[in-house]
């Protein structure tokens, strides 16, 4: 198989292990909120990661230079605690179908910093095929689902009321959403394009290039560290670790630890190896096309044609990614 072929069919994979971690993550959050989910998680990744290296490597951590540790340390930062803090952000105060549309923004600007950081130039067709993924992901996140709550509350004379008052309010934390979600797409397709290169460009010294394991585990390391830290500063510690006693809670945590950070953090480093850092972040991107059968069949959810019509153009611009 081609190069290009496993970082794109690695890519792939990604995308259906992060719908299953999200299902996941969204019932254990319901039951001990997004922030424990978040700090939790990072831990249980890092306890399977280090296991995965020492039974492959015989290590606990990877034997890598100076350089190598630096950049993917800041690649787990920029990507991995600040990026999904700012995906985390925009889903709670815009919802998920527009918080999901901001991230989708990621792979620009991954293909931007790619540039700029890798000399990785895409050509006309990749272009087209990235932009047809993406144009697809938007169609299927924009499908409008209406908010009974929402009208309910127009059409009340308190609501009718109150509407002018909260208008200010509304829009700063609109505003607020929005600059957390394009701030998150920014630190996960930029923490992308920095992995790549603390895997490959920084080996120095006689190194060897960075094993896909190895920097998953120097990323989710700093990623723990800083989001920890960033816990306790706020003083909401005790909250984190009074939610470790919900075993239920956990049990879910766990195994979205194990498909998300996990599996689908070390396969998305093996995507980036493999193929140019635009194309395998917009395969990572395809998430909500892959939701819509698992709602449909988990909760009934089906989605309407708009729905349809933008999966099957984003479809499209995944073949033509892939016959490249």
């Amino acid at each position: 198989m081609e190069d290009h072929l496993i970082g794109e069919s690695a890519a792939i994979i990604v995308a259906v292990l992060w719908t299953a971690c999200s299902i996941l993550f969204a019932s254990a959050g319901r039951r001990i909120g997004a922030l424990s989910v978040n700090a939790i998680r990072l831990v249980f990744a890092v306890l399977l990661l280090s296991t995965a290296h020492l039974i492959i490597f015989g290590t606990y951590m990877p034997d890598a230079n100076n350089a190598q540790y630096g950049y993917m340390a800041l690649s787990g930062v920029i990507g991995l605690a600040l990026g999904d803090f700012g995906y985390f952000g925009t889903l709670v105060i815009l919802g998920p179908r527009k918080g999901v549309l901001l991230m989708s923004m990621a792979p620009i600007f991954s293909a931007i910093s790619a540039y700029f950081i890798l000399d990785e130039v895409l050509g006309a067709w990749t272009i087209v095929g990235i932009a047809l993924t993406l144009a697809g992901v938007m169609i299927v996140v924009m499908e409008r689902v209406p908010d009974p709550g929402e009208e309910n509350a127009k059409e009340s004379p308190k609501g009718k009321m109150d509407e002018g008052k909260g208008n200010d309010h509304h829009r700063r934390t609109v505003m607020i959403g929005v600059l957390m979600g394009l701030g998150g797409a920014v630190g996960q397709g930029l923490g992308l394009v920095v992995s790549k290169y603390g895997m490959i460009n920084a080996a120095s010294d006689g190194a060897d290039p960075l094993d896909p394991l190895s920097a998953t585990l120097i990323r989710m390391v700093a990623a723990v560290i800083f989001v920890w830290i960033s816990v306790a500063m706020f003083g909401k510690l005790p909250t984190v670790l009074g939610a470790m006693k919900n075993r239920p809670a956990m049990k879910r945590t766990f195994a979205g630890a194990a498909t998300g950070p996990f599996m689908g953090v070390w396969l998305s480093m093996i995507a980036v190896s493999y193929t140019v850092a635009g194309v395998a972040a917009t395969l990572m991107a395809t998430m909500p096309l892959i939701v819509i059968p698992v709602v449909w069949f988990l909760y009934g959810e089906r989605t309407n044609a708009r729905g349809v019509i933008g999966a099957v153009v984003a479809f499209v611009g995944v073949a033509i990614l892939f016959l490249l």
